[in-house]
């Protein structure tokens, strides 16, 4: 299931960070932004409300850097949306790609955020190697 819903992730990014890009053509970045967010925010608050894995108490007992991940989510899709806007969408998602990849890796190798440390062994570096030539690759003709 982890791999499905991977796939899905990896999709929606790629579907979203375009159709957020051309509604951020003609309303604004700003604007598209405060759209997209308060959308989510409305859909998960329908979520929450059928869900049942709710404990308030929680927000008071975890680390409170990582109440900021809401901040990461205003980041990402302000991000996503200008490199799309300045780059095609497959060499932006595929930048992004090799972003996320390599941070993953650096919080797997350091065990940061509670992670389990997991060795960035070399055939993980050529696999990051072969991803950077291939956005290379794609970029080439441009």
């Amino acid at each position: 299931m982890g791999y499905i819903f991977a796939i899905i992730a990896g999709a929606s990014m790629s579907i979203q960070g375009v159709m957020n890009t051309r509604l951020s053509d003609k309303t604004g970045l700003f604007l598209s932004n405060a759209y997209v967010q308060g959308t989510a925010f409305i859909l998960s608050l329908i979520a929450l409300f059928f869900a049942n894995d709710n404990n308030l108490k929680g927000f008071g007992e975890v680390n409170k850097w990582y109440l900021l991940g809401g901040v990461f989510g205003l980041i990402i899709t302000l991000t996503v949306m200008v490199s799309v806007k300045n780059l095609s969408p497959v060499i932006a998602i595929s930048t992004i790609l090799i972003s996320q990849l390599l941070c993953a890796a650096l919080i797997d190798a350091f065990g940061l955020m509670g992670s389990e440390k997991i060795a960035f062994t070399w055939n993980k570096y050529v696999g990051v190697a072969a991803m950077i030539g291939g956005v290379l690759l794609l970029k080439w003709n441009q």
